[in-house]
């Protein structure tokens, strides 16, 4: 089972410093978390796509490469890519460009957004943000599948024998994640595709996500992917760590009472009782952490968010080291026990690898090529004009 942190990007007030940090503390702040997720023995670092103030993450695939050159082990992630206002064919490049980057340590998590304001700025209507995730996923599935591609559909100008580059990584496409708050749709997309499915699960009750997770489930199984207790589920959560529970409570509230996320709404102890919010000393997080597999049974991926509300960096940092040090050893170590042999471990590349070819050498594609050996139908880049093929010789 993989543990990791996610980050929504945020640049909020700090309460109790009186200061709002710039985008470049924001940014910079970003990649010191991710090398400090690896260094503190976690799985996974993702964060969000916002292309709206009060967010920095306009480029998530720029952030993760940067955090990529300077880990070994960690895999990058989002939370979220938006499939609805990103072209696929630029989704489908930058993605495969980062799998390359990091050595395939990476995945990615599609969801819709919704931001109204955020449509139109890219060409869009919201109010076809289902249709657009659909087609935009049904394009991008073939674009990391298939060397040459014609396709044709409502929302973008039609392809004819496109090819996508770089190609993905040993031709195994990223593995993808399909997340929601509460949209069952995006589940039903996620089963169709045999992808994973990721349950935000940071604001709403349990049960709110459960209802998700549950459906995903039997339509994954529908699909004939495997049993419902072998669908690729992931989870969010959140968390505020200090050695003594009233410590964390005391410096966590101001955050909390100010933080725009939470809406000036219920009390600290109320939304924590109602969400899987946990403020508390590691074993209160280790407690409430291990309910959520009594609600949603063995899954592959658990992120905390940490790293939101105004919380300055080094706060986050002493978060990651509580996390790594005395919380996840001991969830690692509670998940395992009792998990059934059919239950998957999360997907990763070399997994993926191993699933397709075995022993064997991975294929690694050249589209460049001036040979059909090497790619589905006739390479899109030769051209019967000899005068051309003088000009730009094709290297084999």
């Amino acid at each position: 089972m993989q543990f990791g942190v996610f980050s929504v990007s945020d640049i909020t007030r700090d309460p109790v410093a009186g200061t709002t940090p710039s985008e470049a503390e924001r940014i910079q702040a970003a990649i010191a978390i991710g090398k400090k997720t690896e260094e503190v023995g976690l799985d996974v670092f993702a964060i969000g796509e916002h292309h709206n103030p009060p967010f920095f993450s306009s480029s998530p695939t720029t952030v993760l490469a940067a955090i990529a050159v300077q880990t070994k082990r960690l895999v990058l992630s989002t939370a979220t890519t938006l499939i609805t206002t990103n072209d696929p064919v630029r989704i489908a490049e930058e993605y495969a460009m980062l799998q390359h980057v990091s050595g395939g340590r990476m995945d990615l998590m599609f969801g819709r957004g919704n931001t109204a304001p955020v449509y139109p700025w890219f060409g869009k209507d919201i109010r076809e943000g289902l249709p657009l995730a659909l087609e935009n996923y049904n394009l991008l599935h073939r674009l990391w599948r298939e060397d040459v591609v014609d396709w044709e559909g409502r929302f973008r100008t039609p392809l004819q024998g496109f090819t996508s580059t770089p190609r993905p990584l040993d031709d195994v496409p990223p593995f993808v994640w399909h997340g929601s708050i509460r949209t069952p749709e995006i589940a039903e997309q996620a089963a169709y595709y045999g992808d994973g499915f990721f349950a935000n699960h940071i604001f709403a009750p349990t049960r709110h996500s459960k209802r998700l997770i549950d459906f995903y489930r039997q339509r994954y199984a529908h699909y004939g992917h495997g049993t419902a207790e072998q669908a690729i589920v992931g989870l969010g959560g959140q968390a505020f760590i200090a050695k003594r529970s009233q410590d964390a409570v005391r410096q966590f509230r101001p955050y909390f009472n100010e933080a725009p996320v939470y809406g000036n709404g219920p009390t600290l102890e109320d939304f924590t009782d109602a969400t899987p919010l946990t403020v508390g000393s590691p074993q209160e997080v280790i407690d409430k952490t291990l309910t959520f597999r009594n609600a949603f049974g063995d899954y592959q991926r658990q992120l905390f968010l940490i790293d939101h509300a105004g919380l300055p960096l080094g706060t986050v940092l002493d978060q990651l080291e509580l996390l790594g040090s005395e919380v996840v050893p001991v969830l690692r170590r509670e998940m395992a026990a009792g998990r059934p042999e059919t239950v998957p471990d999360a997907p990763t590349h070399a997994g993926l690898v191993k699933a397709k070819y075995g022993d064997a050498e991975p294929r690694q594609p050249r589209p460049h090529a001036n040979r059909g050996d090497n790619v589905t139908g006739a390479s899109p880049y030769q051209d019967s004009d000899p005068a051309f093929q003088a000009r730009f010789p094709l290297v084999g």
